[in-house]
């Protein structure tokens, strides 16, 4: 039977009016909501949240099992704006309603996150994503160009980090909007801007976090292009830690937060003197250790015998020194003897060829008048003038009557064929040397 309406004679069972309320919640089945999520928690792999209305003071709280979290995307977290598909579930036994989740997406991201990735994808293949591109940050630059929003806390952060590392430091800021349609356009020139300025040596680009839709402007084509392009080395501190806008990947420096973009940028002077205090204590020791290094050796050196007196190099040198001498000596006599001997014979054998040789032997040499020397007796005519030249010297001489030679006699040779041989002298002798 189906029992009446309850009133204050007849009133259901708590049971029964459970039993009811949960056939009405089953009737209503899965619903899709939209909403922001406001918590979430993880307990043993299911997920325990809160999703709130836009605009709405409203809220419902919903759970999501472990196997159906395996489904949704894996980034979801607390300040999301989601769509989800819940099915009211009440629970009977202890009166309590819960929205079981079934499927859970980012409201308008799919298709944002999809050309996001076809962007990267192309910018990846042209290679402005390369290691090999990105240009290495000065040691101490004296200006550093920033790109930010006017009165940002991320402004504040950079200069007074900065400031605080080194106070000399010098800044040229650019401001532009950094969240809304805006953001590209604005971001682009202030990069070119500063990139185009000789005494800007790097750029930082700077904002103080936010959610994926709110930097999305960092992640505009023509930012990431324009970063590429600038020939000043770019440094990229957008958002926290967990965010990754395109223009993270083409600068030359990614920095998670302004803060930190400060600090990699400009270095510590009480770190840089410190460093240069151990740096020289280091070469000090360094010197100090090669110079006791090179003393040491040196007087081990000199303790060896080759150097601990030095009269022996003198002594051996000039012994060796005599031994040369004395051969050279030796050699020198030995090649005059030879040349001596040598000389003497030469002597000896001129002196047997010349004609001064053959006078001292006893021979003579007569001339005419006119100067020959005659060879025949027919060249000195009866009465002819000779000269008679001997060993000792010449003399006049009056030719005479022809005479035979003694030598010749038995051989039928004419006397006047015969030359004036010197009395007391073998003929055959003197017609020898002649």
């Amino acid at each position: 039977m189906t029992p009446g309406p309850p009133t204050l004679d007849a009133p259901w069972p708590v049971a029964l009016l459970a039993d009811r309320i949960r056939g009405w919640i089953d009737r209503l089945g899965t619903a899709w909501v939209e909403g922001e999520i406001t918590q979430w928690g993880v307990s043993g792999g299911n997920v325990y949240g809160k999703l709130k209305d836009l605009r709405e003071d409203a809220t419902i709280s919903f759970t999501i099992w472990s196997s159906v979290r395996a489904r949704i995307p894996a980034d979801l977290k607390q300040g999301d704006r989601v769509i989800a598909a819940v099915k009211p579930n009440y629970w009977v036994k202890g009166g309590s309603l819960t929205m079981q989740v079934s499927d859970m997406r980012h409201v308008g991201l799919g298709d944002l996150l999809e050309r996001l990735e076809r962007l990267r994808a192309q910018l990846t293949a042209e290679g402005l994503f390369a290691a090999d591109r990105k240009k290495r940050l000065p040691f101490l630059p004296h200006t550093i160009g920033l790109v930010t929003g006017k009165d940002s806390d991320a402004e504040k952060d950079v200069l007074r980090n900065a400031q605080l590392r080194w106070p000399q430091v010098r800044f040229r800021v650019v401001h532009a909007a950094v969240q809304g349609d805006r953001t590209p356009t604005e971001v682009v020139a202030a990069i070119r801007t500063l990139d185009a300025d000789p005494d800007v040596e790097v750029i930082i680009v700077a904002r103080g976090g936010g959610d994926f839709q709110n930097l999305l402007g960092f992640s505009d084509e023509r930012v990431v292009r324009a970063a590429a392009e600038a020939g000043t080395p770019i440094v990229s501190a957008i958002g926290h830690e967990a965010d990754r806008p395109l223009l993270d990947d083409v600068a030359d420096l990614r920095a998670s937060t302004p803060t930190d973009a400060a600090k990699r940028v400009v270095p510590d002077v009480a770190e840089e003197l410190a460093r240069v205090q151990q740096a020289r204590a280091r070469i000090g020791m360094q010197l100090t250790h090669l110079l006791n290094h090179e003393i040491d050796r040196i007087g081990h050196l000199r303790t060896r015998p080759a150097l601990a007196s030095s009269g022996w190099i003198i002594d051996s040198r000039a012994q060796e020194l005599t031994r040369q001498v004395a051969r050279g000596a030796e050699l020198v006599e030995r090649l005059a003897d030879r040349e001596t001997t040598r000389i003497a014979d030469l002597r000896g054998r001129l002196r047997a060829l010349s004609p001064q040789g053959t006078l001292d032997r006893g021979y003579a040499i007569v001339q005419n008048a006119a100067g020959h020397v005659v060879g025949s007796p027919g060249e000195a005519p009866e009465g002819a003038v000779l000269r008679v030249t001997v060993a000792g010297g010449a003399f006049a001489a009056t030719a005479g009557e022809r005479l035979a030679s003694p030598a010749t006699e038995g051989h039928g040779e004419r006397a006047d064929d015969r030359r004036a041989a010197p009395t007391g002298t073998d003929p055959a002798a003197a017609q020898r040397d002649k």
